[in-house]
Order: C-alpha cells, then sequence, then structure tokens
C-alpha cells in the first residue's frame, strides 16, 4: 500500500517528497523521526498552525524567516511578545502575515510555560499521545486519530489556539510519535531504527 517515488539513489521513497527538492531533504532526514526537544516540538506544532489552509511547501520554504521573526521559537521569549511584536510580524513579508496565526503563536507560547511547569516538559506531555501499533492506519490514509483528536482536545482544553485534529496528526507525523512513512520507502526502516533507539521523555 502507498504510492513510492524513485529517489535521486534510486530507491523508493514516500510519493509526497516529489513536489519539490527541499520536500527531499526534510523526508530524508526529518519527518517522523523521533524529537524531544521542547523548542522543536514548539516549533513545529506553530508552524502546522501556520499550515493550516496553505501547503507545506510555503511554510518549509519561509522556515528560516520563521525563526528569525519568533526568536528560534524560544517559547520564553516570544511568550514576552506584545502588541508591537505582532504588528512588527504582520509587516514582516518572510512570514505568513496573519494576525489570528500570530496571535496564537504567542497565546501557544504563554500556554507552553504553563504545561511545562504543570507536567515537567513539552515533551514527556505529548509523547503520551503516540501512537501505538494497534492504532495505526494503513501509512498516509489518515489525517486524524483517535490520539491526535485527544491531543487536540487537551491543548485546547489548556487553551492553545491552531491546534486542531489535523493540525495535531501532522505534528504527530513529522515528530515521531508515529511512523507514517510508507511500508516500501527507504526511510521507513530508519525511522524504525530511531524509534526503537529513542527514549520516551
Amino acid at each position: 500500500m502507498g504510492m513510492t517515488i524513485k529517489g535521486p539513489d534510486g530507491k523508493p521513497r514516500c510519493q509526497w517528497c516529489s513536489a519539490t527538492p527541499e520536500y527531499l531533504v526534510y523526508h530524508d532526514h526529518e519527518w517522523g523521526y523521533p524529537v524531544d526537544d521542547d523548542r522543536r516540538l514548539f516549533e513545529k506544532l506553530s508552524l502546522e498552525g501556520f499550515q493550516s489552509g496553505l501547503s507545506w511547501r510555503t511554510i518549509l520554504a519561509k522556515r528560516d524567516n520563521f525563526r528569525a521573526a519568533f526568536h528560534d521559537f524560544d517559547f520564553n521569549k516570544v511568550a514576552r511578545f506584545g502588541g508591537r511584536d505582532v504588528e512588527r510580524l504582520l509587516k514582516d513579508e518572510g512570514i505568513v502575515r496573519h494576525r489570528g496565526k500570530i496571535e496564537a503563536v504567542i497565546n501557544n507560547a504563554r500556554r507552553a510555560q504553563e504545561l511545562i511547569e504543570a507536567e515537567g516538559s513539552l515533551a514527556a506531555f505529548v509523547w503520551r499521545y503516540e501512537l501505538m501499533p494497534s492504532e495505526l492506519a494503513e501509512p498516509q490514509t489518515a489525517s486524524t486519530s483517535a490520539a491526535s483528536i485527544a491531543l487536540s482536545k487537551e491543548l485546547k482544553k489548556r487553551g492553545w489556539k491552531f491546534v486542531g485534529p489535523t493540525t495535531a496528526y501532522a505534528f504527530m507525523q513529522a515528530m515521531g510519535l508515529v511512523n507514517d512513512h510508507v511500508h516500501e520507502c527507504v526511510i521507513r526502516g530508519k525511522v524504525e531504527v530511531a524509534r526503537k533507539k529513542f527514549k520516551r521523555p
């Protein structure tokens, strides 16, 4: 199951990574590898929120600009952003200039601080929602799961914004809470090895 394309090395990969050259690097070196770094987890949740209604290609192309605009997604710094910062970001042509999404990142930075105070780390919290093998659909056939619905619900309950179930699922796929590379993909095995070695926070 799952469509593949041949990579530059002649080996099969998930079909989606053929859309743009940046995707190939992202697919081979980031997507699906487990992450326990709070700042990276926060960055991904933020970027997934910005992606809502747009293509990931747009966001990935602007990722360095987003990192510069949001202090490398250091949520302790972003939590201190005020109205002046929102206005500055709305003028920044390097990012997606959407007031609601910009304000959501600032709000979510504050919520991240609260969550870390309550749970120890963002990583410890999100990894509770890791998909168990019994819950897995065929790779890349689902855009939500029971776990992503539960994660989205819990984040919303804690005051987070732009974290719907589809956003939560895309986050889980990217951060390694599920290995959603298609079975034939050459990277799937590498991700599986990384997930086996990964110490759950």
